[in-house]
């Protein structure tokens, strides 16, 4: 019997604001100090009353519109009652009923596997995104066997987003999470560091069989704090779940955790459903007045948020493969990276408003070699070198020039490839190199012919090798001249006038 896999997704994102959601502490994901950014509030003090953080609505407001969501008119808070050493009231205000936001999508940009023959993606459409209160943080102290509590992150404002149960693959997941993830960080809501524990994952997951409408029993794995987490947690549960029903067992409704080392999910507890956790709504905080569809009622301007909107990621990728005909993988790697993405365009303007290169038609040329090297030389150095985007010191000007000059063929790729290493880490200017140091093309054939003679003269193994019929002799030639001249020639043209100076002596 063939079972095909039933997955949604719940995402928990701290949103990124000054304060924390229904108090005045510090929203610090930094603080290492345990317990600083408390007050009667957010530890729940008898009598203390809590005030919606404005911030962190619009930022889960600004999201909802970002993803075509339906935003409600009027929402409320809920109380969510459930114990946990970490959870100071008992239970935590979230929303249950009446979200902030409903329905919308999120299209897979970041894979060319979920392409659409019209170029577009598939999408994940979304139930709801709603918000609440982060929990403390639970430190176990496995040399005195006890466990600490840091009520820091008790009431960090908390966005989840739950997508509908259309997920079918593992994949499918990961990028999703990774397209939410790189969304977010667009928005500037959130940081989204999954290694802080800012961006988490939970996975519900059923199997059935194939083409039937029921879902089977349902199976969440909590907490995955990374993509590879989320990629093979599914795949893990698919296979455990598939040789259960092959074996005739029944699948356990349950939570369920995560161990990387052994890559497999561990039963934690039975499943609570909604009704475990006894939602009604919360009497200490009105019922929220968003906006208003008739009127110029409510706490929020939509229009005015719409404005504020950025380019959205899968926007900017579309308009930068057709602007210069990017791959999917480069293009991917520029939206990672808002500084690699500022440092491509900004050299992109200056090439193009370049006139030298606009007389002479060799603008494409130069783009061309600046996203060649800028992918693989730049890219290639700083993961050697082990250093960040932020360490750089070649300014967009420098490198712009760099590529400029190659691309009229006053330098060899060669000596490009050496200036770059070389001011990647100096901040130099690199054509001021080349002309301090005589690194210019040397083109001039009476001149190569002086400096081949010599070569020739001072390595007859080289030549006599030749002579029995040694090709590679005259590669070894051609590297004793290019090491000479410090690259400035093309190693074409000295293999071309070498080859016919031996064959006349």
């Amino acid at each position: 019997m063939t079972y095909e896999p039933i997955i949604g997704l719940e995402i928990h994102t701290e949103l990124k604001t000054k304060t924390k959601m229904f108090c005045d502490c510090l929203n610090d994901p930094n603080e290492v100090q345990p317990n600083k950014n408390i007050c009667p509030v957010c530890l729940a003090h008898p009598g203390t009353l809590p005030v919606v953080n404005l911030r962190a609505v619009e930022a889960i407001i600004k999201t909802g519109l970002s993803l075509n969501c339906e935003i409600a008119e009027f929402s409320k808070f809920d109380r969510k009652k459930y114990f946990y050493p970490d959870l100071p009231k008992g239970y935590q205000i979230s929303q249950y009923d009446e979200p902030f936001c409903r329905g919308g999508s999120l299209p897979l940009f970041l894979s060319g596997d979920f392409k659409k023959p019209d170029g577009d993606y598939q999408s994940v459409e979304i139930m709801r995104i709603h918000l609440e209160e982060d929990t403390g943080r639970l430190i176990h102290d496995t040399l005195h066997q006890a466990t600490l509590i840091d009520f820091n992150r008790a009431g960090v404002p908390l966005m989840e987003l739950v997508t509908k149960p259309v997920i079918t693959n593992a994949l499918e997941a990961r990028i999703f999470a990774q397209c939410l993830q790189l969304l977010l960080k667009k928005l500037e809501v959130a940081d989204a560091d999954m290694e802080k524990g800012q961006f988490r994952c939970e996975v519900n997951i059923s199997l059935r069989e194939k083409g039937a409408k029921n879902f089977g029993t349902k199976v969440e794995i909590k907490n995955l704090n990374s993509f590879k987490a989320i990629e093979k947690a599914i795949q893990y549960e698919i296979q455990r779940q598939t040789q259960l029903l092959q074996e005739g067992k029944p699948v356990i409704q349950e939570t369920r955790g995560w161990d990387d080392l052994k890559e497999c999910t561990y039963a934690q507890r039975l499943k609570e459903e909604a009704s475990d956790y006894s939602y009604f709504p919360e009497p200490d905080i009105p019922i929220f007045h968003v906006y208003s569809k008739t009127s110029s009622g409510g706490l929020l301007d939509l229009t005015e948020i719409a404005k504020q909107m950025p380019e959205l990621p899968w926007q900017t990728k579309k308009r930068l493969i057709a602007d210069y005909q990017l791959s999917e993988v480069n293009t991917d790697i520029l939206l990672d990276k808002p500084e690699l993405l500022n440092f491509f365009k900004e050299t992109m303007t200056i090439i193009e408003q370049h006139q030298e290169l606009s007389k002479r038609n060799l603008s494409d040329r130069a783009k061309e070699l600046a996203q060649n090297y800028l992918f693989t030389d730049i890219l290639g150095l700083l993961e050697k070198l082990k250093i960040s985007w932020s360490e750089l010191k070649i300014s967009t000007h420098n490198y712009a020039d760099l590529m400029v000059y190659l691309a009229q063929d006053k330098i060899s790729s060669r000596v490009a490839k050496d200036l770059l290493a070389e001011t990647l880490i100096s901040g130099q200017n690199p054509v001021e190199l080349i002309k301090q140091q005589g690194l210019e093309k040397i083109t001039d054939s009476s001149q190569l012919a002086i400096l081949i003679a010599e070569a020739v003269e001072n390595n007859p193994k080289a030549v006599s090798d030749y002579k029995k019929g040694k090709e590679s002799a005259v590669q070894f030639l051609v590297g004793q001249l290019m090491a000479k001249l410090k690259g400035a020639a093309d190693p074409k043209e000295l293999t071309k006038l070498l080859t016919e100076y031996l064959a006349n002596h």
